[in-house]
């Protein structure tokens, strides 16, 4: 028996009498039962009524649902090695035309459903060589056959149900695509996910394999949400959140609605936290602390509706309150197939009466520690900072460990360059996936720690295996930060490296490196990230304009060489443009054993 199958069977061994724990396969109501069941939709509606940020959320989705009939019908198209756009749309039109016939009762709305049904069933295959097109195509027609079953055409219903049993459960079981069975990162919460709505949607004709499919995703998913633990530091950061964490609550929401019972899964160790920790992910310049494979801007989070419920607490949405409040209702790839969960989970509130979080600090622990801070939350209003520490061996990782954003005045002085489009890479044969110590990934400009807010030493890349952890937490309001142990980034290049980040009084932002040489000679080099212009004042101050404000940054190490600013454009042909941003950076050579306090200060200039 390969590892992978060891490990399936470890996990199922592990985890089923817990995960099996109040469901009920023999029992089960009748169609719709995935997430709204037969006559929830007057609960949807009465809400509505007193809540008009939703009512424009739901008209919205009306307006889309009507664009359709404007578009053919999705064709096989893949994009390199994906089919994942082509499912990621299916999922998008068949939710909301569902929704919006259970809403409305227009006919159109059916009608356009089940076409879309037929089109992307009667493909091929859902190209299982990357399931995660499998697992978006499997929930996408799963949803519509039970949300239509009663007025669609037997045709369509026979169509649909094979389609998920061949596309869907048969490669599934296939050990040249199942390896997601074994991940611990969002291949499996998404895969699985997918695959649970199949189950459910055809559980009284294929009992048997429905419950099959059923049991291995209680089974395995333990293993990503494991990573949730111990606080709810989601380790893949905020993007992956977004995705992995939805497909999380849409697997828990069915199998509650069609089963009585997630089996537990919603009480995993840090799960329900998580929601917390995403809030605090979003700055007060609108834009999310992006540590590895993410992006900067913030979207819309409809899984967060569904934690505000479970958790009866609507502070959580206050974020989400600012997104549908915007002046033109307008939504990223990331977050538009999943909507139709806001107006299902959100309409019982008021969103002109939330409140925000009572809290400024946030500390996750786990894969990857991270410590997050927002003294404000209107928009533009106090201070924001995230660290992060953890490893560049877990999934999506950079090699960002000490790395933190910083934003103050409305404007974000400390960035993140985030993720590179996977495909930008992969059409240029960059082996992407390859982390180990020596792999290709690393040689990408914005996955590698020389271009991160962080130390490197002796010019070198960090150690993949070396982790970070956050030795101390600053939680009163003279000083609210953390420090992090960093010598295991290192490699034996230094003897002891601490960095300390805090907000200072909430006037000012201090970084101390305390960092020592082992028995050879070192070059530390300090650097931060910025989209600001900077100027160098003199040696040892540089001055960071942007939307008309200043920020100083002060070097109070008299050991410091002079500060130098870098562009940001890589030898690589293959690297993005990071055009508009810059490095500011400065070296501390280190003889034998020496040690060494590296003091940096970034003043609002009205406060210097």
């Amino acid at each position: 028996m390969n590892k992978a199958a060891l490990l399936v069977v470890f996990c199922m061994t592990l985890f089923v009498p817990v995960c099996a724990q109040g469901i009920h396969f023999d029992s089960y109501p009748s169609h719709p039962r995935l997430l709204v069941k037969q006559g929830e939709e007057q609960k949807i509606k009465s809400g509505l009524a007193h809540n008009p940020e939703i009512l424009r959320l739901h008209e919205y989705l009306l307006r889309q649902c009507d664009a359709f009939a404007m578009k053919p019908m999705l064709t096989y198209k893949k994009e390199g090695k994906r089919l994942l756009a082509v499912s990621r749309e299916a999922l998008r039109r068949i939710f909301y035309l569902s929704y919006a016939y259970r809403m409305t009762g227009e006919e159109k709305y059916l009608l356009r459903a089940e076409q879309e049904m037929i089109a992307v069933c009667s493909f091929n295959d859902w190209n299982p060589s990357h399931f995660l097109d499998t697992g978006e195509m499997t929930m996408a027609v799963a949803l519509g056959y039970d949300w239509l079953f009663d007025k669609l055409s037997p045709d369509t219903r026979k169509l649909v149900k094979e389609a998920i049993l061949n596309k869907g459960f048969a490669p599934s079981r296939d050990k040249r695509y199942n390896w997601f069975l074994s991940a611990s990162n969002n291949w499996n919460q998404v895969c699985n996910a997918g695959l649970v709505y199949g189950a459910l949607a055809v559980l009284e004709d294929h009992p048997g394999e429905a419950r099959e499919i059923i049991e291995r995703a209680l089974s395995t998913v333990g293993l990503t949400l494991k990573g949730y633990a111990p606080d709810g530091a989601y380790p893949e950061g905020y993007n992956y959140w977004g995705y992995g964490t939805t497909f999380q609550v849409l697997m828990n929401a069915a199998l509650e609605s069609a089963l009585g019972s997630d089996g537990g899964l919603s009480e995993a160790e840090g799960f329900l936290a998580s929601a917390r920790f995403m809030q605090f992910m979003t700055g007060t310049t609108g834009k999310c602390f992006n540590f590895s494979d993410s992006r900067e801007s913030v979207f819309a989070l409809p899984a967060m509706y569904w934690f505000a419920d479970k958790l009866q607490d609507p502070s959580l949405l206050w974020n989400e309150k600012d997104i549908l409040s915007r002046a033109e209702l307008s939504f990223s790839d990331e977050e538009n197939r999943f909507l139709p969960l806001i107006p299902i989970y959100g309409s019982q509130y008021k969103m002109k009466e939330l409140m925000p979080p009572a809290t400024k600090l946030w500390v996750g622990n786990g894969q990857t520690p991270v410590v997050l801070i927002r003294t404000g939350w209107q928009d533009g209003e106090g201070f924001y900072l995230g660290i992060k520490g953890g490893t560049a061996s877990t999934s999506h990782a950079h090699m960002d460990a000490g790395s933190f954003v910083f934003d103050a005045l409305g404007v974000r002085w400390v960035q993140d360059l985030g993720m590179q489009e996977y495909y930008s890479l992969e059409k240029e044969n960059v082996d992407l996936w390859n982390s180990s110590q020596e792999g290709q990934r690393w040689d990408v400009f914005r996955y590698n720690n020389l271009a991160h807010s962080t130390l490197t030493v002796n010019g070198k890349y960090h150690r993949v295996k070396g982790f970070v952890p956050v030795t101390n937490i600053y939680s009163d309001d003279h000083k609210l930060g953390a420090s992090l142990e960093m010598t295991g980034l290192f490699g034996g290049d230094l003897k002891s490296a601490v960095r300390e980040v805090a907000l200072i009084n909430e006037k000012y932002l201090s970084v101390t490196d305390r960092v020592q040489a082992d028995g050879q000679p070192a070059s530390v080099r300090w650097t931060i990230v910025t989209g600001a212009v900077p100027r160098v004042l003199d040696s040892h101050m540089v001055e960071l304009k942007k939307d008309g404000k200043c920020m100083q940054l002060i070097v109070d190490s008299p050991s410091a060489t002079a500060i130098s600013i870098l562009d940001n454009v890589s030898k690589n042909s293959y690297d993005a443009s990071n055009e508009g941003t810059y490095r500011v950076v400065f070296d501390v050579n280190l003889e034998s054993g020496q040690g060494e306090e590296i003091k940096v200060r970034l003043v609002p200039a009205t406060d210097r």
